[in-house]
């Protein structure tokens, strides 16, 4: 069966990361609330910064700050497309939607749509 994933990588201040830990449980909640097969959050553990690219060069992680790396699964395109759109309207995303209030810089968060080839 086909899969869909949408894919995240996010630098994270060390001194937020349990704040980060809160949102991305509320947040996760509502995305399998509303369809989404799995929500995982995963803070780098054996990541090196790379001589032409890493996950720290990627997002232009600072000293006092560590890498996440997120994903949702979906069924197609279709189902998150249909996912998204429904937790973008849902009323609890509203304070985590908040720039203001994310624990994280969002303008360095890379993210994506990838369409599953190997599924083992």
């Amino acid at each position: 069966m086909a899969r869909y994933v949408d894919g995240f990588v996010v630098p994270v201040p060390k001194s937020k990361l349990d704040a980060y830990r809160r949102m991305a449980r509320k947040a996760g909640k509502i995305w399998r609330e509303h369809g989404a097969l799995e929500f995982r959050e995963c803070v780098a553990e054996d990541v090196k910064s790379g001589k032409v690219t890493s996950f720290p060069q990627s997002v232009k992680r600072k000293p006092s700050e560590t890498v996440v790396f997120s994903w949702i699964v979906f069924k197609s395109r279709a189902q998150r497309d249909s996912v998204n759109a429904k937790v973008m309207e849902d009323p609890r995303m509203a304070d985590l939607m908040d720039p203001g209030a994310m624990p994280f810089d969002g303008k360095r968060m890379i993210y994506g749509g990838f369409e599953v080839v190997v599924d083992v």
